[in-house]
């Protein structure tokens, strides 16, 4: 009997979860946003279209138009005194770093730069910054503020991130700050074939989502000539295969243009920097299709603080020869009509100026809608994104940002971004009353 009344209630009990799952209330529908654009910069055409309704679902865009009904009980955002654009987008940050040169930056542990990372990640998306690739970072700690920032930990833009960079021994993204006795060596270092595919499977074991390659010297390194080449075309491609064979996109430090030209016949994604960019790496370049990313305003910022700062002397005297070069260089990358993304170095500079590099993109010849482009549409290729970011569309990311004047007549306005929205959450709004 005591069985039988066991089996009866473990019956019912059963009978009773299914019933309760079946009368649990469904879940709750997305929070409707509508946003009330005065002017809407499309973009891809260039036309700042007026009186638009952007409804936004959750975190995605559901409809974007003129005299568009408002949904019952939506949120209402006014930006009718705003013009409205995409969230920007940085290809280039060191996001997890400061602007620090010198023998101090020793002192700064893994655990510091990812605390740093925290602080300077909620800068950049203030900024109007929705979306960065991070292109090296110190013990994956660029991959930890990625999770924490996808977790709703910390505030922060979407973080596409390679790790550690891959160096020669001794070259640009080493550590060249020690002497011989302590054997030290940054994370990313390998050399020759087999080293290199072991390096990028490793990077990309603890969670990269592309891979950074040193492929020539720098400026803020010890010991190293921007304008020699690192690794080898072989060594390259076989990085490239791997890391492409993945899914991973490859983006390579290049200031020679012996190294930009390896680089892009090696297949690499993006060339960053592209200082000592010849004709013969333009014509490379132009024929793979590969996207040059460009770091120009660091160079004011740099060269009226680098004493300040602390930088040693022969970083300093690196940049005096490397950065006027660059702009010179850049610009006839410019006109020649290679394909240009949006990046600015962020950590050589202070975070959250991103938006300065707007300016001496168009100072030096592209038009203020060409610049805005790299930094929206461009950047969202490069990366990989363009069904998710890069324009305001229905379908993509409610990632937004809005200032007042024509960014189109005074490209210096994004640089006083006084709404972002990423993902249909309101992070900044200066219009609110």
């Amino acid at each position: 009997m005591k069985l039988d009344r066991f089996l009866y209630l473990f019956v019912l009990s059963l009978s009773c979860i299914g019933v309760c799952r079946a009368q649990a209330a469904p879940a709750p529908a997305p929070k409707t946003i509508v946003v009330h654009a005065g002017h809407l910069l499309d973009v891809k055409t260039g036309k700042t279209l007026a009186n638009q309704t952007i409804v936004i679902q959750g975190d995605k865009i559901a409809s974007v138009g003129p005299d568009t009904q408002v949904p019952a009980g939506a949120q209402v955002v006014d930006l009718t005194n705003a013009t409205v654009l995409p969230g920007l987008i940085d290809a280039h940050t060191h996001v997890t770093m400061t602007t620090n040169f010198g023998y101090s930056r020793l002192a700064i542990s893994v655990p510091r730069e990812a605390l740093n990372g925290a602080r300077n990640a909620r800068v950049t998306l203030d900024a109007g910054f929705t979306t960065i690739r991070n292109v090296g970072a110190s013990g994956f700690t660029d991959v930890a503020l990625r999770d924490a920032i996808n977790a709703g930990d910390v505030p922060g833009p979407r973080m596409l991130v390679s790790g550690p960079a891959l160096s020669i021994t001794g070259g640009h993204c080493d550590n060249n700050l020690l002497p011989f006795e302590d054997h030290v060596q940054a994370e990313g270092v390998a050399d020759g074939v087999e080293a290199v595919q072991h390096k990028t499977r490793e990077i990309i074991k603890y969670g990269a989502d592309l891979i950074k390659v040193c492929a020539t010297g720098g400026v803020l390194s010890h010991g190293d000539n921007p304008q020699a080449s690192q690794y080898t075309l072989e060594e390259m491609k076989a990085i490239v295969a791997d890391a492409h064979r993945l899914g991973r996109k490859v983006a390579a430090h290049a200031h020679g243009a012996e190294g930009i030209r390896w680089a892009s016949e090696a297949g690499v994604d993006s060339i960053e920097h592209g200082s000592y960019i010849d004709d013969a790496a333009i014509a490379t370049m132009k024929k793979n299709g590969t996207y040059l990313v460009p770091t120009l305003f660091l160079a004011d910022w740099f060269m009226e603080n680098a004493e300040k700062i602390g930088t040693p002397a022969e970083l300093i005297a690196k940049a005096r020869e490397v950065l006027p070069a660059a702009r010179k260089n850049v610009a006839r990358a410019f006109a020649a009509g290679v394909k240009i993304g949006f990046g600015t170095d962020a950590a050589v500079y202070p975070h959250g100026l991103n938006a300065h590099e707007f300016a001496v993109m168009v100072k030096l010849g592209l038009t203020p809608l060409q610049a805005i482009q790299a930094a929206t549409v461009n950047d969202a290729d490069l990366l990989g994104w363009s069904d998710k970011v890069g324009t305001i569309e229905p379908g993509k990311w409610a990632d937004i940002v809005a200032v007042d004047g024509d960014p189109l007549a005074d490209v210096t306005t994004l640089e006083r971004v006084k709404f972002v929205m990423k993902g249909g959450e309101v992070v900044k709004n200066l219009y609110a009353k």
